[in-house]
């Protein structure tokens, strides 16, 4: 019995060393034996990226959200194994990565200034991560991109949460840039001299320095500044003082620069009237275009029941041109590519006179003409695809495998153009066939013996290689070649006949096969 057991042994594991490439890392040695190979590989299959991914869910989540390096062009479409090889012995290096040659912009987010100088694990480490599902030893997931992420906020969120509109990576102290005419108090007069620190002050919280900038939605200047008739004139002072000096009031003419609407490009034209409707002091809406502009698009650009602003695409000095990119609209669901990027915004955009952009599909038919009309099968075609075959770089240069048809090329028609089958002058107008193209040898070739043969007897006699009949046997036929028949000559017994139209044929099938039918008794 021990003898038979050592043997059921023996071959269990000679079987296992057969199928087996080799063992598995340290990190896959779990699952080392026949009753797991399933785990990674299907039957019949091989690997597949599912599986992988089953088991890597924080991966997967990256490439199903399209960030991180995963989904990067380097990585996106690769089989999992092409970078992450298996069966190679315990101590192979699954994950070859040197952190210190990695390309940072490859994850989405680039590393400038002081970030490029810094070790990986001063960002990569524990305390940064937030994803509770990734609070592993060793991982480089879980990070946010926001600066307050790693960067204690000293602003306490009241300057937003972008610290790049002030900030740079080279020095978070030095070399600030902000632009306070993007906020609801442009600097205007005399507040263009005034320190920050004059009106952002400092409070120390907890041991740390807080300098707050929002502190209420609409600032007086009574906020700052004490009210000398208290009041007695209301509560906005521009009525009579401006920003340079408040001691000049009442200016008989008005600088709407010291307003929080500047008055810019064609807006310079207009009358007070065109859009103060009522009395001059009293506020108007103006933070969009909208406040003032009809909708010219009609609703197109309306996204959750807030409509963006003209500003995104227009400026004041008119209305054209467009300061929308290719970079933005490479952003869009419609990525342009090929010869996409040298067409004029006109020509899928405007249409009827009027301009369109949201489009209910953006299939190629939309704006092309589909000059197959149902000549495709939906097997190729599949939902009006005209990528399965067609390209945007050039649309003559199209890729099909014609070996999934019924139809293999073989011989010579490898090397013919798809034109000469598929496209027919038909009444003097080009037409493309091709569900509804025959694949019989006589739809496409003269019938050079005039009707004794059927398409499917061509092949008895020829191949795709060469129309000579080269496979013809006469000994294969009704009347095998014996005797003095070997030497006589075909055309005694296979004579050449006149075609109604004035041509002429060679008659093979005689329909003569007795002695009688040849020779005299």
């Amino acid at each position: 019995m021990k003898k038979l057991i050592a043997i059921n042994l023996f071959l269990v594991i000679n079987l296992y060393a057969q199928i087996s490439p080799g063992e598995l890392s340290i990190h896959h040695a779990q699952f080392e034996g026949l009753n797991n190979c399933t785990k990674c590989h299907t039957i019949g299959q091989g690997l597949e990226n599912k599986k992988c991914l089953a088991c890597h869910a924080e991966i997967k989540s990256r490439i199903e959200k399209n960030i991180g390096y995963h989904s990067s062009i380097e990585v996106k479409g690769k089989d999992c194994w092409a970078c992450h090889s298996e069966h190679n012995g315990r101590n192979f290096k699954i994950i070859n990565f040197n952190h210190k040659e990695f390309d940072h912009r490859k994850t989405g987010y680039e590393l400038t200034g002081k970030h490029k100088t810094i070790d990986c694990s001063e960002c990569h480490n524990q305390k940064f991560i937030k994803e509770p599902n990734l609070k592993k030893e060793k991982t480089y997931l879980g990070l946010n991109k926001n600066c307050n992420s790693c960067h204690e906020d000293v602003h306490q969120q009241t300057a937003g949460n972008n610290c790049e509109n002030c900030h740079n990576t080279t020095s978070f102290t030095s070399d600030i840039k902000f632009d306070h005419s993007k906020t609801s108090f442009p600097l205007l007069g005399s507040h263009k001299n005034v320190n920050c620190i004059d009106c952002h002050k400092r409070t120390e919280i907890n041991q740390s320095t807080i300098i707050k900038f929002i502190s209420k939605s609409k600032i007086l200047c009574t906020d700052c500044h004490i009210d000398i008739h208290q009041n007695k004139f209301g509560s906005n002072c521009l009525n009579c003082h401006n920003y340079n000096s408040f001691k000049n009031a009442v200016r008989q003419v008005f600088d709407h620069t010291k307003t929080n609407f500047p008055l810019l490009g064609e807006h310079r034209f207009l009358e007070c009237k065109d859009c103060h409707k009522g009395k001059l002091t009293e506020p108007i809406k103006h933070n969009k275009c909208i406040d003032c502009h009809k909708d010219y698009h009609k609703g197109q650009f309306v996204i959750n029941n807030t409509i963006r602003d003209c500003k995104e695409c227009h400026t004041e000095e008119g209305f054209t041109p467009s300061t929308y990119t290719i970079e933005s609209h490479q952003k869009t669901k419609f990525v342009l590519t090929g010869s996409h990027l040298a067409v004029d915004c006109r020509a899928c955009h405007y249409k009827n006179n009027e301009w369109s952009f949201r489009f209910n599909s953006m299939k190629c038919v939309e704006c092309h003409q589909n000059v197959h009309n149902q000549e495709i099968s939906l097997k190729f075609f599949g939902e009006d695809k005209c990528e399965n075959c067609h390209n945007t770089v050039n649309w003559s240069k199209v890729k099909f495998d014609h070996s999934q048809t019924n139809f293999v090329l073989a011989g010579k028609h490898i090397s013919i153009t798809c034109r000469s089958c598929h496209i027919k002058e038909i009444q003097g107008k080009k037409v493309h066939l091709f569900k509804s193209l025959k694949s019989g040898c006589l739809d496409c070739h003269l019938d050079n013996h005039y009707k004794q043969y059927s398409s499917e007897e061509c092949l008895s006699c020829h191949t795709f290689d060469d129309w000579k009949p080269t496979k013809f046997n006469h000994n294969n036929s009704q009347f095998k070649l014996s005797g003095a028949h070997e030497k006589v000559e075909c055309y005694k017994c296979h004579p050449r006949m006149n075609m109604d139209d004035g041509g002429t044929f060679v008659l093979f099938k005689t329909r003569r096969v007795k002695c009688s039918d040849c020779h005299s008794s």
